[in-house]
């Protein structure tokens, strides 16, 4: 089986007809596609950690650090740069490969800009991959961090254009896009995804993946957050996401960006076993490890590890070694692709 192609032009009756598909036929197609470019039994693991909490700017409407609303959360200033680096050791000794650090800011200030690069370059004089999240960003501040050796910057779109200035009025989707051409112009890479369960419609959970997949070049990390609903902000009565609907999502992002880790995001505390196996299945390949994504709970270590040793499942090892350590199992995954698509052609015959 050949490849499958990457499109940047995918257009909302087909992402629509793809939401629309027999649950079942939609997980085979995803995990066949999965498989053309992924060790399928191969798990990417990173840490997320808050190194500025809390008073920003920004009215997200489900962000229990935003300024605009009161959740109990207690202001924090920038973290040190050694108690940053302290963190970070202790990720990589629980078996994460990328270091993500994420600040509530609008956009990073000039005074905190040369501590915010100190944490790029320890990070990654650790051995990690360097992940940040600090805001929006200008040409300037892009260059520095590209400079200073980040290789991921997160800047998520959240929904689609459509339903956008339902959750945010501070910032616009454009300028978020811009961030975006900024960090490939500098040539780092990308990390944006969105959250499900604000109130979107499907058209608007494809209007999202669509605006992801129609970049020159896709996101090669694709978060899928589902809300983390917090007393004090307006979504915190939301209902709660179907999860086969969210299953769905990640299937679709898996066909529409073969070649991106699609990654299981906030949410996950409120996902049982069986629906996140159902996620890897789905083509997630991608988790936030360690008991906190920024103020909001994530499983602990242990149980994530307990759960990748029943399904057979191992971390990915460092991106710039992946395709010498795992050349061989996707070869296989392959082959064990085609088995599987002869044996449903002659089923259904």
């Amino acid at each position: 089986m050949s490849a499958t192609a990457l499109r940047h032009d995918w257009t909302l009756a087909e992402v629509r007809a793809l939401f629309q598909q027999p649950f079942n036929d939609l997980l085979f197609q995803a995990q066949g596609v999965h498989r053309q470019h992924f060790d399928p039994n191969r798990v990417q693991v990173s840490t997320l950690l808050s190194i500025k909490t809390g008073a920003c700017p920004e009215d997200c409407k489900y962000c229990p650090q935003s300024g605009h609303y009161n959740t109990g959360l207690e202001k924090e200033k920038l973290m040190e740069v050694q108690k940053v680096l302290e963190a970070a050791a202790e990720a990589k000794a629980i078996g994460s490969t990328r270091f993500c650090m994420g600040a509530a800011w609008k956009h990073p200030s000039a005074k905190d800009m040369p501590y915010v690069l100190q944490m790029v370059q320890g990070v990654k004089a650790l051995g990690l991959e360097t992940c940040m999240t600090l805001g929006r960003l200008d040409q300037e501040q892009t260059r520095a961090l590209a400079d200073a050796g980040l290789d991921y910057y997160n800047h998520n779109l959240d929904t689609s254009p459509e339903f956008y200035g339902n959750i945010i009025t501070t910032r616009t989707y454009g300028e978020r896009l811009q961030t975006l051409a900024y960090v490939r112009e500098a040539g780092m890479k990308i990390c944006s995804g969105g959250i499900l369960g604000m109130g979107e419609s499907v058209d608007d959970r494809a209007g999202l993946l669509i605006q992801l997949a129609n970049l020159p070049e896709h996101p090669e990390s694709v978060p899928i957050n589902m809300l983390v609903k917090v007393q004090g902000t307006p979504l915190a009565e939301e209902k709660d996401v179907d999860p086969f609907d969210f299953i769905r999502t990640l299937a679709v992002a898996r066909i529409l960006m073969p070649k991106s880790h699609v990654r299981l995001s906030a949410g996950r505390e409120q996902m049982n076993e069986q629906m996140q196996s159902l996620a890897f299945l789905a083509g997630a390949n991608s988790i936030f490890y360690g008991e906190k994504l920024l103020t909001t709970g994530n499983p602990q270590a242990d149980k994530d590890m307990q759960l990748f040793a029943r399904l057979g499942i191992q971390p990915e090892a460092r991106e710039e070694h992946a395709d010498e350590v795992h050349q061989a199992a996707i070869e296989q995954a392959l082959v064990e692709q085609r088995n599987s698509e002869l044996f449903y052609d002659a089923a259904t015959a």
